[in-house]
């Protein structure tokens, strides 16, 4: 639940760098929820975690749990940047409060940084962005060391920020400098795990036969693929919706493209196919569009065997019939036993039937 929270106003977008990101999140009217929550993350796995709660680094790979152990320097300052990070975050969100005359509801106020660093060319790209209630809110130029503002509201931050020099120039050497030797440092310990190449199963879905085709994929590793539909060997655009990137149980990954063939006639379905590309396997995965191969769960009317469904019909009918006539043979029984009419005097005074009691032993005597 917090790795949602946090990373939903930041989504991924596909690359083939590695990456190390640091999330912050600060919240200002979540209930049940710890206001403060850091998620430090390598190529999209978390691998620590922290919060205003706990106020102590917690790895959540057995890989950085070893590099923490072998490294008591690095636990000290990752428990460090979680304390000081906690009390800016909360000075920040107060201070956006007070700008936009917030009061009362639920605000949050996140940061995201950290860096990519292409193993083949050495080239690192380093980032830095706040978000405000799900929105950018202002971000760090590394070319220029200053700051850009996504909103009017932020220009007051961001000139504040472009007059301190010295936290700019920190941002720089750590972006460019200390980043990207921590990346190579978590991938040396997580090779196993992070470096890995799982390929996946592919296949071809359709609910009905005027349904998009869906082009399904699951099992892939890393996070880092694309896939698409392609028309004589040209990706296509049109009539193609692609899916998000999701999450496994085992830690893989799965994803879908549909195709709409509402204007493609059954000729041309030899045409077209679906192409899975994952950053470091050799070779894309292709799948021709072939209707003897698509799954789907839909039977047409006329295949459905009409003797069993029919006998199911007139069984049902006669069941119906029988619980009717039990139904109403019941209720005449019941009318039978009908309570004796209040107005017959006989029973209405007591005394009559205290006399007839009488009566019934005298005779009976007699005789």
């Amino acid at each position: 639940m917090e790795l949602v929270f946090l990373l939903i106003f930041f989504p991924f977008t596909l690359s083939v760098k590695h990456s190390l990101k640091f999330f912050f999140t600060v919240s200002s009217g979540v209930k049940n929820f710890p206001d403060f929550v850091a998620v430090g993350m390598v190529d999209e796995v978390p691998m620590g975690y922290c919060d205003s709660i706990s106020k102590k680094i917690e790895a959540k790979q057995d890989w950085s749990q070893k590099m923490l152990d072998d490294d008591p320097q690095l636990l000290e300052l990752y428990t460090e940047e979680c304390l000081t990070s906690q009390h800016k975050c909360k000075a920040q969100i107060d201070i956006l409060k007070q700008q936009l005359n917030q009061t009362v509801g639920v605000h949050v106020f996140q940061r995201m940084h950290g860096c990519e660093w292409n193993n083949e060319t050495g080239e690192v790209n380093g980032f830095v962005r706040f978000g405000y209630d799900g929105e950018d809110f202002i971000a760090f130029d590394l070319k220029t060391l200053t700051w850009i503002a996504s909103k009017p509201q932020a220009v007051i931050t961001k000139h504040r920020r472009d007059r301190e020099r010295p936290k700019n120039e920190r941002w720089n050497y750590f972006l460019t400098q200390q980043c990207p030797e921590l990346v190579k440092k978590y991938l040396d310990y997580g090779k196993s795990s992070l470096l890995r190449t799982d390929l996946p199963s592919v296949f071809l879905l359709q609910k009905t036969p005027s349904s998009p085709v869906s082009c399904h994929t699951t099992g892939f590793y890393p996070h880092r693929a694309m896939m698409f539909w392609r028309k004589d060997g040209e990706e296509l655009h049109e009539d193609v919706e692609h899916g998000e990137i999701l999450p496994n149980h085992d830690g893989s990954f799965q994803m879908s493209v549909d195709l709409n063939l509402s204007s493609v006639t059954p000729e041309d379905w030899r045409r077209y196919e679906c192409v899975f590309h994952l950053s470091g396997a050799k070779n894309d995965i292709v799948t021709k569009l072939d209707k003897r191969v698509i799954r789907t769960n839909w039977v047409s009317p006329s295949e459905f065997p009409a003797g069993p469904v029919i006998g199911g019909v007139v069984g049902l009918l006669l069941l119906l019939a029988v619980c009717i006539t039990g139904v109403f043979i019941w209720r005449r029984r019941d009318n039978g036993f009908r309570p004796a009419n209040s107005s017959d005097s006989s029973f209405s005074d007591p005394s009559s039937v205290r006399d007839a009691a009488l009566h019934r032993v005298t005779t009976s005597g007699e005789n």
